[in-house]
């Protein structure tokens, strides 16, 4: 028997959109090489396996692949990032905004690690796609409790 599974398709467009997909893509993972900033289009994309939290709590859980689409991009800033390393691996921690001369921001991106993308944003213009089937993930990732 088949289950059927409706692709996420989510878009950010205020603070509260942006939690949704910040908490979806809470320990994705993705290849330096994967991510790229196009200046002439003003976008900035990104290719990422993320972890299937709407799957509940089952056992390992399951991968998606999803791309990432920003739009409205007027700069893009990487700290303690590898550029020259396209097969390095990076776990999303968090997403977060900030405001600036609204609608506009910096949208910043928050890896394992201490490595971040911040990205100069004359509006919050985000859209998440899985693109692939899920498939079985070898472990679930684990949080320890704030204190």
């Amino acid at each position: 028997m088949t289950s059927k599974r409706t692709p996420l398709r989510l878009t950010a467009q205020d603070a509260s959109d942006l939690q949704v997909i910040a908490a979806t893509l809470q320990d994705a993972v993705g290849k330096i090489g994967d991510f790229r900033f196009d200046k002439a289009r003003r976008r900035f994309t990104l290719a990422l396996n993320r972890f299937r939290w709407e799957d509940g709590r089952k056992a390992r859980g399951r991968r998606v692949r999803c791309a990432v689409d920003i739009g409205g991009v007027l700069g893009v800033r990487a700290h303690r990032l590898r550029l020259d390393a396209p097969e390095a691996v990076l776990s999303v921690l968090t997403i977060g905004f900030e405001a600036g001369d609204l609608p506009g921001g910096i949208l910043n991106l928050t890896f394992a690690g201490g490595a971040e993308i911040r990205i100069d944003v004359e509006c919050l213009d985000m859209l998440l796609v899985d693109i692939s089937e899920p498939w079985p993930a070898t472990r679930r990732p684990e949080h320890k409790d704030a204190l």
